[in-house]
């Protein structure tokens, strides 16, 4: 005989999954598709559109079909956020039995989002929640949406970022996932973002956001710690290629904004790094330390320390920049003095210098102090360079000079006393001007010339042969015992000079002396 308890407990749960069963039919949830709409639209200052609403007993929740949000009418008639589905988490009992909706959550999926910013640095969502997205437009702030929920989600979205006008390819983030908790618009809260890139990398940044700022949205403050792997700027679109700029970087960094200034401090990592139209990649990561201050409205920033480390040096950058609808112009000074040369040939190949083929350079110190200025993927950088007790190893200067015979003292690499210069360089050429070259095993040479953007070298110099030492030596020597025409030609190199060119490459120069120029 079966007990009389166990039969009661079926009934129970019998009824229990009939009453689950018809209850999500004996509720309308269409009904509260209005309301949910006005809710929103009224929270967002924007119009919400919601397709028909389903209710999910199990889930807790109010499903929408479609959901869109309509643009700033300034920017677009599309909407700024479409979407495949909306849940809406909601209290059941109260929904059920006294059809009260009391919202606990939102969840969008697989939205696409269109971020655009105009000319001005405004951005389409600079008025959400009201806001004027205008910080000058002189109007009074908006009042501040009581709208809040326990969360606030997007999973596997997408986002496209562009500009008006159109100033390059729009960026495109992917997987796009954004969790905020106990959101309000009149209060802080935690969040949490990850999106991946174009290329293959990925983002990440969480921290805490708020108030919504009551004239312009974008002006939030927010405190965050971001985590950038395997940025690749050709790759995204963000650099042209032909700009010779590219990288690819993880980027480790703090930020924070009171909704007026903005700064962020940080470490970029960068492999295969390379800075010139002619320069090659690193052959190690680079580590970039910095940090830099931004004017929100003003769109200006300073750029309080950019270190660049290679061995146990760093070369510092400080400056300012300035945003504008094209591009971020640069204004920047850099500051080298009496860096080791051995820890900074590694980053010649990535600003474009070039050795001759098989040679390097050991020992000594180089000073710069140089002005990088203009477009960010364009820039313009000027300024005295010096490079003091160096020897340019494997390469034999004396043998290279050509309409002068054999001039010997650097077989065993050129020992270059001091060789400075001063340096304007563009994506297209790279000037040097007032150039002075001392080598004690040969003289000293001055004049100018240029290295194209594609390595090829103009340059035209004055030699002065040294009397007594190397090369020049065993010349003079050579001139006191044949006399005649030969002496006069060494007497005048060592007080007139001797007219050189160098032409090639980089890679390859070529050094004639123009000896018949002097006999004119």
């Amino acid at each position: 005989m079966k007990k009389p308890w166990i039969k009661w407990v079926a009934v129970v749960v019998a009824v229990v999954i009939v009453i689950l069963i018809v209850l999500p039919f004996a509720v309308n949830a269409d009904t509260f598709r209005p309301a949910v709409q006005n809710e929103l639209s009224s929270a967002l200052g924007r119009r919400v559109t919601l397709g028909n609403l389903g209710f999910s007993l199990f889930s807790g929740s109010l499903v929408a079909k479609d959901i869109s949000i309509a643009d700033d009418p300034a920017f677009s008639s599309s909407p700024f956020i479409g979407a495949k589905s909306l849940h809406v988490g909601v209290k059941v009992l109260p929904l059920l039995f006294h059809h009260d909706l009391q919202v606990t959550n939102l969840t969008i999926d697989a939205p696409t989002i269109q971020l655009v910013q105009n000319g001005k640095g405004v951005w389409n969502f600079s008025s959400l929640g009201g806001a004027s997205s205008d910080s000058k437009s002189g109007q009074q702030p908006a009042a501040i949406p009581n709208f809040s929920v326990g969360e606030l989600a997007i999973q596997n979205g997408s986002a496209t970022v562009s500009s008006i006008p159109a100033t390059g390819k729009p960026f495109m983030y992917s997987n796009v996932n954004l969790k905020m908790k106990q959101f309000s618009f009149a209060n802080s809260f935690p969040f949490e973002l990850s999106a991946n890139l174009p290329g293959g990398g990925s983002l990440k940044l969480s921290g805490t956001a708020g108030p919504l700022s009551r004239t312009n949205a974008a002006d939030t403050p927010f405190k965050a710690t971001l985590d950038v792997k395997h940025l690749d700027p050709v790759a995204a679109g963000l650099v042209d290629r032909g700009t010779g700029i590219s990288m690819v970087a993880d980027i480790d960094a703090q930020m924070e904004s009171n909704g007026a200034t903005a700064t962020s401090t940080g470490k970029i990592s960068a492999a295969n790094l390379q800075l010139s139209r002619t320069g090659s990649p690193a052959a190690k990561p680079v580590v970039i330390d910095y940090k830099v201050t931004d004017n929100l409205d003003a769109r200006t920033g300073q750029v309080t320390d950019l270190a660049i480390h290679t061995g146990s040096v760093a070369v510092h950058a400080t400056g300012s920049f300035q945003q504008t609808a094209k591009d971020v112009e640069l204004k920047l000074h850099v500051n080298a003095p009496n860096l080791p040369v051995d820890q900074l040939v590694e980053l010649l190949p990535v600003v474009g210098v070039r050795l001759p083929s098989g040679s390097s350079l050991q020992g000594g110190t180089l000073t710069a102090n140089l002005a990088v200025t203009g477009p960010a993927t364009a820039t313009t950088i000027a300024g005295p360079v010096e490079i003091d007790n160096t020897r340019l190893v494997g390469f034999d200067l004396g043998s290279k000079i050509e309409g002068m015979g054999h001039l010997g003292g650097t077989s065993g690499g050129t020992a270059i006393q001091t060789l400075k210069t001063t340096v304007n360089s563009t994506p297209a050429t790279t000037q040097f001007s007032n150039i002075l070259g001392v080598v004690p095993a040969i003289g000293t040479a001055t004049g100018s010339g240029s290295v194209s953007s594609a390595g090829n070298l103009n340059f035209n110099l004055l030699a002065k042969l040294n009397g007594t030492t190397g090369a020049a030596g065993a010349v003079n020597k050579a001139a006191s015992s044949f006399g005649g025409l030969f002496g006069k030609v060494v007497h005048y190199t060592q007080q007139k000079g001797v007219p050189m060119t160098i032409t090639g490459t980089t890679a390859d120069p070529k050094i004639r002396a123009n000896m018949k120029a002097m006999l004119k």
